[in-house]
């Protein structure tokens, strides 16, 4: 399946959806880039079997890779960029979901800004969601956790184009396996973006529930775990100063006579009982992740074959 582009796109029991995607691909990707684009359908283990034929896709074709078992959104996306980095040859790797909320027509923009900065990852920055009032109220309670806890600003998710060389490094960033955009973050990869609206789900209903949007936020702060714990141990040093004065007011309250018997000692012993606690868990915390770094991490470039059960090309 040689092509100059190839559009990764993985999906579990959207093949409907999936059909009207390709559809919009046609009409939407500019001539020239279509002509010289071929897709690769990452099948995280869909207990549905495809009942439809593909649409027909006039680039250069369609290869779909199944996996033995379902790892998440996540996992497919890393051992769809392994397969390409390893196996096949092209120039640009764009990264879409299937559902149609990453529109097609969009990835010209995306073309046009790598035009400018060839060397960098271009993401779909989100400039307008279609979301419900309360899943937007969440994702910004998300974004100000996310960096107050890693000091990083994430406004983008799986839709981006990746040059081939910056592929090459990326499929070796361990941390993509729990959380591309970021694996992106934290391996220092340039990256840019593109503001693009988020479009509307084109068939079905959406897979992901509350605890899964939970899982997919705590898994993209995990990526940076070793900002976040050294950050929760200053936030925990802090508190702890913050906690001795609280202290030191209370004795000397105690001492000129102006506190409650009893009042006084229990408060003062409660205090600090907390505040050595978080500063230990937090200085644990902080040791953990320094020992996590000097053991062998799992590599999506040359581990992900264990996890393709087969590959078909469609024509």
């Amino acid at each position: 399946m040689p092509a100059k582009n190839i559009i990764l796109i993985p999906q579990f029991n959207d093949w409907e959806a999936l059909n009207l995607l390709i559809e919009k691909i046609n009409t939407d990707l500019a001539g020239d880039i279509l002509a010289q684009t071929s897709l690769l359908v990452v099948d995280d283990c869909s207990p549905l079997d495809r009942t439809e034929p593909f649409t027909a896709f006039q680039g250069t074709g369609i290869q779909v890779l199944r996996l033995y078992r379902n790892l998440g959104h996540q996992r497919a996306i890393a051992i769809g960029l392994s397969y390409i980095a390893t196996e096949l040859s092209c120039e640009k790797v764009i990264v879409m979901d299937a559902d149609g909320e990453d529109a097609p027509r969009d990835i010209n923009l995306l073309f046009a800004k790598s035009s400018e900065q060839p060397d960098k990852i271009i993401f779909a920055q989100r400039s307008k969601r279609q979301e419900s009032f309360l899943f937007q109220s969440f994702y910004k309670i998300y974004k100000a956790v996310f960096k107050l806890l890693t000091g990083k600003v994430i406004t983008f998710g799986n839709f981006s184009l990746i040059p081939q060389r910056r592929l090459q490094n990326l499929v070796r960033v361990s941390e993509i396996w729990n959380n591309y955009p970021g694996g992106v973050i934290h391996s220092r990869i340039p990256y840019d973006g593109v503001p693009i609206e988020r479009a509307k789900r084109l068939a079905g209903s959406s897979k992901m529930n509350f605890v899964s949007l939970i899982l997919h936020g705590l898994s993209a702060i995990s990526v940076l775990i070793d900002a976040t714990a050294v950050r929760i141990l200053i936030f925990s040093v802090i508190t702890s100063g913050f906690v001795l004065a609280i202290i030191l007011i209370i004795l000397f309250l105690k001492m000129i006579g102006n506190a409650t018997p009893g009042w006084a000692s229990t408060l003062s012993t409660t205090l600090l009982i907390v505040m050595m606690q978080s500063f230990l868990i937090s200085l644990f915390l902080v040791f953990m992740v320094l020992q996590y770094r000097t053991q062998q991490h799992f590599i999506p470039a040359i581990h992900y074959r264990d996890f393709v059960e087969s590959v078909e090309t469609i024509a």
